[in-house]
């Protein structure tokens, strides 16, 4: 499997550490930066980066998913998400991380840094990387629901209010 990664500056050394034990266990890391530290970075490009090669990938059939790296983990997921039709999740725990992409068919997910150690933060991403999308019947509409706004700003038969 491929992934992708990107960070800000407060992950770069679990970056790091990800790239080095997840390639050893047989992932495909693509790093899509920073490539050295800089206090003053800006994570956003990053992190679109990162979502954009997911997509790309997904899009031509490659079984793809990506990681998002920061201090706490939520600007990094809040930029991946800005790419249409990724869904990142800020994952905190095995449950967090299951859940995703059991749910949700997350195709990326972001981790706090300063948050976990570098085994916490990796047994995280492994539960994310491992767990397959359910594909229920309930979170496919879901899913569809929030696809459906995203490209319409309405959902069918759904009140919204403005």
């Amino acid at each position: 499997m491929r992934v992708h990664i990107a960070t800000d500056h407060a992950g770069l050394e679990l970056s790091h550490f990800l790239i080095k034990e997840l390639s050893a266990a047989g992932y495909d890391l693509i790093d899509h930066g920073p490539e050295e530290y800089d206090a003053l970075d800006d994570y956003p490009s990053f992190c679109i980066n990162a979502a954009l090669a997911v997509k790309a990938d997904r899009d031509a059939g490659r079984n793809s998913l990506g990681i998002v790296l920061g201090g706490s983990g939520n600007g990094e997921q809040m930029a991946a998400n800005k790419v249409q039709g990724i869904r990142a999740a800020l994952a905190w725990n095995h449950d967090t991380a299951a859940l995703a992409r059991e749910h949700n068919n997350a195709q990326v997910v972001a981790v706090g840094g300063r948050q976990h150690t570098k085994e916490e933060a990796l047994e995280i991403i492994k539960t994310f990387l491992t767990t397959e999308w359910t594909n229920e019947e309930r979170h496919a509409r879901r899913i569809n629901q929030m696809l459906e706004f995203e490209a319409t700003g309405d959902i069918a038969g759904k009140i919204i209010n403005r």
